[in-house]
């Protein structure tokens, strides 16, 4: 699927009236497909309560922490910076969370909310290859992000 088709899709998807965790698994899947990744995850980041809970996926199973704190892991950096934080081997970054024991690379792109000022999501992406995202790969999940403030900014 072209990245144009990916962008419609999503646009598609959070303009649809219907069960927020069927959309969210619909997005996870339609992200995950595009880039052939092994595994996607749509995560909610509530700042008050200091938590960051996952909502769907798409892949490889369960995330090893469906709940955790809002700084753990490399969430904590993409939500502190409110940038994307791309781990090209993730054996060699302390802030790692073991989800599966086969992932050697991540990229978290934090949603953020109407003003820009504030987390409220997170898209997670894992592959079992190093260095699996490229600044083109990224682009192209920052362009997913942008328009999935929609899904939580309704």
């Amino acid at each position: 699927m072209a990245t144009d088709s990916l962008l419609v899709q999503l646009i598609l998807l959070i303009t649809q009236e219907g069960n927020r965790i069927r959309t969210a698994k619909a997005i996870a899947e339609a992200i995950r497909v595009a880039g052939a990744y092994r595994w996607t995850g749509i995560y909610d980041v509530d700042l008050q309560n200091g938590v960051v809970s996952n909502i769907a996926w798409s892949g490889a199973g369960a995330p090893a922490y469906p709940t955790f704190p809002a700084t753990n892991g490399l969430t904590s950096r993409a939500i502190a910076a409110k940038k994307t934080v791309n781990v090209g081997d993730v054996a060699s970054d302390r802030d790692y969370l073991t989800a599966l024991s086969t992932t050697r690379s991540e990229i978290i792109i934090p949603v953020l909310d109407a003003t820009g000022e504030c987390v409220v999501g997170t898209i997670d992406v894992e592959s079992e290859h190093a260095h699996a995202f490229d600044s083109a790969a990224q682009a192209r999940l920052e362009e997913c992000a942008n328009i999935l403030r929609g899904f939580w900014n309704g």
